[in-house]
């Protein structure tokens, strides 16, 4: 009709860009830092922490090595090797609360990514990997996990992994965990019952959750966090927890039927 005005509506799409590989692992409070142990943290000078460094439920003189100096508030020390703070469980209050919380979440985060089975790829390689490109997905070894060679998470930046380990992670010296297609060290998870040692030189990216012990061997360096139920060493090693990028640390924003209809559990396979 002439001179009538015809409402023109707009309507906005939302490309949503759908993820493959499991549900993330929600770390909690402990995403909050680089390193936690329960029994104590140790450096072979100079290592490199960026992030804050927790020691709980060990009192602050289990951290070795780095010539900490303490605040005038006592909640925490500072040391030259790290870019955040160091916690003890004899700080004072609200550190040692603080603590106990993001350790409980650091075992929670455990138990949650241990405990995961849907759509798992067994044993590959023998529990010998080397020259592997692994998509987004679940993989399981039942015993200890050799890392030999050069290896590949290929995926976008929403997509996720989840490496289970029954027995322990050794990665050899100067071997790398590469990441490809736009894949995030923070969607990346290690959850590993036994010990994990990075040998000399080893460069690894994403969340190690081990139910034991890790160590960094002689300049070996992580992109990502070291999450131990014992303690961490370090040996003139480099932990960079800063841009990891990922929703591992995220609270959950959806459903967890949501989740699963949105993402994509399977996973494959190939030799470079």
């Amino acid at each position: 009709m002439a001179g009538s005005l015809v409402p023109i509506v707009f309507f906005a799409l939302a490309t949503v860009a759908s993820a493959l590989g499991p549900a993330p692992v929600l770390l909690g409070t402990a995403g909050n830092y680089a390193v936690i142990a329960k029994t104590g943290v140790s450096s072979v000078p100079q290592s490199v922490v960026t992030g804050d460094m927790g020691a709980s439920p060990t009192a602050q003189t289990y951290y070795t090595g780095f010539s900490e100096t303490n605040s005038d508030t006592g909640t925490y020390s500072t040391s030259q090797q790290c870019n955040g703070r160091l916690y003890a469980a004899d700080n004072t209050s609200p550190t040692p609360s603080v603590l106990t919380t993001a350790v409980s979440d650091m075992e929670t985060a455990f138990t949650d990514a241990a405990g995961r089975s849907e759509n798992a790829t067994l044993n590959f390689g023998g529990g010998s990997i080397a020259g592997a490109t692994f998509a987004p997905g679940l993989y399981t070894w039942g015993s200890n996990l050799n890392v030999n060679g050069d290896c590949t998470l290929s995926g976008s930046v929403n997509d996720t992994w989840i490496f289970q380990v029954s027995g322990n992670l050794n990665v050899a010296s100067s071997k790398r965990l590469i990441l490809s297609g736009g894949a995030v060290a923070g969607n990346v998870v290690f959850v590993v019952s036994g010990a994990v040692t990075f040998g000399s030189s080893a460069e690894w990216n994403g969340i190690i959750l081990s139910q034991t012990a890790i160590h960094m061997v002689t300049k070996s360096s992580i992109n990502g966090r070291l999450l131990a139920q014992s303690a961490v060493t370090l040996q003139r090693a480099t932990v960079m927890s800063y841009g990891l990028g990922g929703n591992q640390t995220a609270p959950a924003a959806r459903s967890s039927s949501t989740a699963t209809q949105k993402r994509s559990t399977r996973s494959s396979v190939s030799l470079l």
